[in-house]
């Protein structure tokens, strides 16, 4: 699918593509930080029909809903074409020296060179965690990396 990107000078950038219906669909990424996704009329491509404005957690939120179930079908592929590249779940457990810390206090990332990806927490994913994302007992941790990487991030994550 194709996604036009267009720069709006003083308010931000325009992600816009065609569904498959054929309407233009476009969400407006504002310098301020909220989205608003809009509607453009087939007769007249230049006005925009506001659909919903969203603020920057809402559309973090809003993101994680639509792109969850896609998350692990993505790095499955990916792992098929990138050859000595793997997937692994390594699940942060009631005695883990990390639970209650923040992921960047794990070093995995440095110490391993496999990357955590996804926080699992319940019916919630936490996509693409910052280092100040906090870990909980329960938690599963979704890994890419070599085989020794994501063995290594368990051993961590573990003790």
């Amino acid at each position: 699918m194709d996604v036009n990107e267009v720069l709006l000078p003083g308010v931000g950038l325009r992600y816009e593509f065609v569904n498959h219906e054929g309407d233009r669909i476009g969400v407006v990424a504002q310098r301020t930080g909220d989205f608003e996704v809009v509607v453009y009329p087939v007769d007249d491509p230049d006005q925009a029909l506001p659909v919903f404005r969203l603020t920057n957690e809402e559309a973090d939120t809003l993101a994680e809903i639509l792109g969850a179930p896609r998350i692990a079908e993505r790095f499955a592929d990916l792992t098929r074409e990138v050859p000595g590249l793997s997937a692994g779940q390594v699940e942060v457990l009631d005695g883990s020296p990390f639970a209650g810390r923040v992921l960047g206090d794990t070093r995995a990332r440095t110490r391993t060179g496999a990357s955590i990806v996804a926080v699992v927490r319940g019916e919630d994913v936490i996509a693409s965690p910052g280092p100040g994302q906090p870990l909980q007992a329960g938690d599963v941790l979704v890994v890419i990396g070599t085989r020794d990487g994501i063995a290594g991030v368990q051993s961590i994550v573990q003790g």
